[in-house]
């Protein structure tokens, strides 16, 4: 009996663990899309056609490098700060006494640093149409923790992914761009439950195509598709450590994307730039995720205006709420016991549920020669949600970030400049 019960152990630490990501907490399901880099993070995310940094071409539409002239490096970063309080009303029986007994409590786990740089190299200079990317990106990150509260049993985790893409650009003719990248992703799973968890990582690749299309000379439209990253966590949790031991494996994919993006900069003689992406992202398809998210679109808007040296930021995002109305017991292959309030009490750990975000931030130019810098910062709105007969969960959060940007022959002018210069 005491086995079963440290399963099932085992079980809701793998979800507290995915919570780690949720604990970031501005991202739409567990995927950040570009929200926190240091110019597309000011406009909501908005970049699949006109992006207005390196780190969001080579992280998003692979087709939109091709914008970023001679050499360009990027080094940004980002801190997400989360505010997620749960409410446990009933205990949740496994096998023999509760597994989780009632609480109401608020995660201690601090927010997460995120870390994003890359480099683009436009290859005119030997005669090609070509634009090559490379960057290392925080795909998201965090903790959550329950510690201080005896009734939640030791729920702690914390979960980190890192992507390392090499992105290439291809300038087909005066107004199509195409493109691809190849990502290697890193992602530690560190579960709670000292004895039977411990940090564990896999690496997985994840490819997306895209397009660019230019129709007219104030109108671009973009688009890209992103494949499924599947991981898989050997031996993540051993129960009954020694001899006899058990050990179990946690499978986790994170879904397909389908973006689409238009960007205009028509009004105001050029200076205002407005640009719109809706995503779709299949978490039905994804495992672990299938159980617990239904397939969710989002909708990014932004808009950039020019003043001299200064570009002014500011975004909203909307992202339908993926919670499945009827999750489901397998997580990444496992089968989960306790009942549906169990599965509840699971699922509200990954309850990102506010479907609204907004955000802000300033662009300056040449802050030294050949040197931009980008501020930005964004907020979750407060969302509370019932799952199930006990469970309620309430979750907000707030983001800054910056990043600097330097430049180097034809992309160290402002607008472009002639072959040669």
């Amino acid at each position: 009996m005491a086995r079963y019960r440290q399963f099932a152990v085992v079980l809701l630490a793998a979800l507290a663990v995915m919570t780690g990501r949720a604990a970031q907490a501005q991202t739409f399901g567990v995927e950040t899309h570009n929200t926190l880099m240091p110019a597309s993070g000011g406009m909501a995310g908005a970049s699949v056609a006109r992006p207005q940094d390196l780190t969001s071409a080579i992280n998003g539409n692979p087709a939109s490098i091709t914008q970023f002239r001679g050499t360009q490096f990027l080094f940004g970063g980002a801190w997400a700060e989360p505010t997620f309080n749960l409410n446990q009303t009933a205990p949740i029986p496994i096998v023999g006494p509760p597994l989780i007994d009632p609480f109401s409590a608020k995660s201690t786990a601090p927010g997460a640093p995120m870390g994003n740089i890359g480099v683009t190299q436009e290859m005119s200079a030997y005669g090609l149409p070509v634009t090559l990317g490379m960057g290392f990106i925080s795909t998201s990150g965090g903790m959550v923790d329950f510690r201080h509260i005896p009734e939640s049993h030791g729920t702690n985790s914390g979960m980190v992914v890192f992507s390392m893409p090499a992105t290439l650009g291809v300038q087909v003719s005066e107004k199509l761009s195409v493109g691809a990248s190849l990502a290697m992703g890193i992602a530690f799973f560190d579960g709670p439950f000292v004895g039977v968890g411990g940090m564990t990582p896999d690496y997985s690749l994840r490819d997306t195509l895209g397009a660019n299309y230019d129709l007219t000379e104030c109108t671009t439209v973009g688009a890209y598709y992103q494949s499924e990253q599947s991981f898989r966590f050997d031996n993540a949790f051993v129960l009954n450590p020694g001899i006899g031991q058990t050990a179990i494996d946690v499978n986790m994919e994170l879904p397909q994307n389908f973006g689409l993006g238009i960007g205009n900069t028509a009004l105001m003689d050029g200076q205002l730039l407005v640009a719109v992406d809706v995503l779709y992202k299949t978490w039905d398809d994804a495992d672990l995720f299938k159980a617990i998210y239904d397939n969710q679109w989002v909708v990014q808007f932004g808009t950039q205006y020019t003043m001299g040296n200064y570009k002014l930021r500011a975004g909203y995002a909307w992202a339908e709420n993926p919670l499945d109305s009827t999750p489901g017991p397998n997580l990444g292959g496992v089968i989960q016991p306790g009942g549906l309030r169990a599965v509840r009490y699971s699922q509200g750990l990954l309850a990102i549920t506010s479907q609204h975000r907004i955000s802000a931030g300033i662009g300056m130019t040449d802050v030294l020669p050949g040197v931009d810098m980008d501020v930005m910062a964004g907020g979750m709105f407060r969302d509370e949600q019932q799952l199930g007969d006990a469970t309620q969960t309430s979750i907000a959060s707030y983001w800054i970030g910056f990043g600097l940007t330097w430049r180097f022959g034809r992309g160290s002018c402002e607008s472009d400049c002639a072959d040669g210069e």
